[in-house]
C-alpha cells in the first residue's frame, strides 16, 4: 500500500493484497486516475464487482482487462458525482464499505451507504468510522436503520499511535493453547482496541490461555480448557485459522457460524482448512448451509506436509502444532504479507527452524 498509493507507473501491482486492491480501486477512481490494476493469480480470482458497480454508479469510469467481475481492471477517470445514496450487501467483505467510506468525503455531495442484509464484520465498520474521525471527517453510523452517512469535506493531519496487530497476537495465543507451559509476554499490546481480532481474548480463555494486560504489554499463561467450543466468526473471520487448528489439535469439538467470507480470502479457507485438519484425521464439515461442525483428530503422527496455499493465516494458523510434534510448512516465506518477521519469533522462544530445498 505504501509503495503503491502514490506511484508514478500505469500499472498497479498489488500482488496477493486484497485489502490493497480494494482500497486502491476506489481510491484511484475517485481520484481521476488512470490506473491498471492487477495481482496474482489468486488475486485475479478474487471478485471486486460490487466495488466497481458501486464506484460505477457514483460516478467512475471502470472496464475489465479480462473475465467481467474480476481483477485486472483498468481505472479511466471520474467524470463528476452522479449519485450520493449506494446500496450495497452488508454481508459481504467489510473492506468494500471501508473503501466507499473513505473516499466520500471527496465526493461534492457526501455519500450514504444502505447496508441491506446482515451486516457482518462490524468491528471494521467501526474501526474505519473511528479513524476517519480522527482525521476530521464525522460519519454517520446506524445499524439499526443500516445507514452509513459521510459528509463531504477534507481530512486533515492528525497525530495517532497505531495499535499492535491483534491478528499477529493471536498466534501467539495458538502457542500458548498447546503448550504444556507458557508464560508469553507481547509488547506493545494494549487493553483497549478498535480491532475485531481482539476477541481472541474471550476465545482463547475458553480453550487455555489466561491473558493479563500490564502497562504496554500482554502476558499469556496456561489456564483450564473446555472440551466443546460454540462461536460465531462473522465479526472475526480471520481468526478461524487461529482457533479450528488449536480445537483440532487439542480434542475440542467445536461448531461454528460466520465462516462465509473465508471462501473469498487469500484462498478458499474453508476447502483448505478442512484439507489441511484432515492430516491428523479431524473433519471440518458443514451440515447445514451457514454451520460448520469440527470434529478433532489426533496429532501424534504427521506425516504429510502443511499446505498453506498462497496464504500467510494458514502457515501461521498452523504453526502452534509445532508445541505437540514436528511439522513441516510449505512455502514459508507467506507469512512476509503480514509477519515477516514471525518465523525469527518462533524461534526466539526455542524453536529449532530449518529450510528444505
Amino acid at each position: 500500500m505504501q509503495a503503491l498509493v502514490n506511484s508514478a507507473d500505469e500499472t498497479i501491482d498489488v500482488m496477493d493484497a486484497g485489502t490493497t486492491m480494494r482500497f486502491l480501486t476506489a481510491y484511484f477512481s475517485i481520484t481521476n486516475q488512470r490506473k491498471i490494476l492487477t495481482g496474482t493469480a489468486r488475486m485475479k480470482q478474487r471478485p471486486i464487482k460490487l466495488l466497481v458497480d458501486a464506484l460505477r454508479a457514483i460516478g467512475a469510469e471502470i472496464t475489465y482487462l479480462n473475465e467481467d467481475g474480476f481483477p485486472p481492471i483498468q481505472t479511466h477517470g471520474f467524470n463528476g458525482q452522479k449519485t450520493d445514496h449506494l446500496e450495497v450487501p452488508a454481508n459481504v467483505s467489510s473492506q468494500y464499505i471501508s473503501a466507499l467510506m473513505m473516499i466520500a468525503p471527496a465526493l461534492s455531495k457526501g455519500l450514504t451507504i444502505q447496508l441491506v442484509g446482515e451486516i457482518g464484520s462490524v468491528p471494521y465498520i467501526n474501526m474505519t468510522a473511528a479513524l476517519m474521525n480522527d482525521f476530521g471527517i464525522h460519519p454517520e453510523v446506524d445499524y439499526k436503520r443500516g445507514l452509513i452517512k459521510v459528509p463531504n469535506g477534507n481530512y486533515r493531519p492528525a497525530s495517532i499511535t497505531i495499535e499492535a496487530d491483534w491478528s499477529a497476537a493471536s498466534y501467539w495465543f495458538g502457542f500458548t493453547a498447546l503448550a504444556k507451559e507458557a508464560q508469553v509476554r507481547l509488547p506493545n499490546v494494549t487493553e483497549k482496541s478498535l480491532q475485531g481480532d481482539r476477541v481472541i481474548v474471550d476465545v482463547m480463555e475458553k480453550l487455555g490461555v489466561r491473558s493479563n494486560f500490564g502497562r504496554e504489554y500482554l502476558e499469556l499463561t496456561k489456564g483450564p480448557s473446555i472440551k466443546h467450543i460454540v462461536w460465531d466468526f462473522k465479526d472475526c473471520p480471520d481468526l478461524a485459522q487461529t482457533v479450528l487448528p488449536v480445537c483440532a489439535a487439542k480434542g475440542v469439538t467445536g461448531e461454528f457460524i460466520g465462516l462465509e467470507s473465508l471462501r473469498i480470502k487469500e484462498t478458499d479457507r474453508i476447502a483448505a482448512l478442512t484439507n489441511e485438519l484432515a492430516k491428523i484425521d479431524a473433519k471440518l464439515s458443514e451440515p447445514e448451509t451457514g454451520r460448520w461442525k469440527l470434529e478433532p483428530g489426533k496429532i501424534e503422527t504427521l506425516s504429510d506436509p502443511i499446505d498453506t496455499y498462497h496464504d500467510h493465516r494458514m502457515a501461521m494458523g498452523f504453526a502452534p502444532w509445532a508445541t505437540l510434534i514436528d511439522i513441516t510448512i510449505l512455502a514459508p516465506e507467506v507469512v512476509n504479507k503480514s509477519y515477516p518477521g514471525f518465523w525469527e519469533d518462533v524461534r526466539s522462544v526455542g524453536y529449532q527452524t530449518r529450510e528444505e530445498k
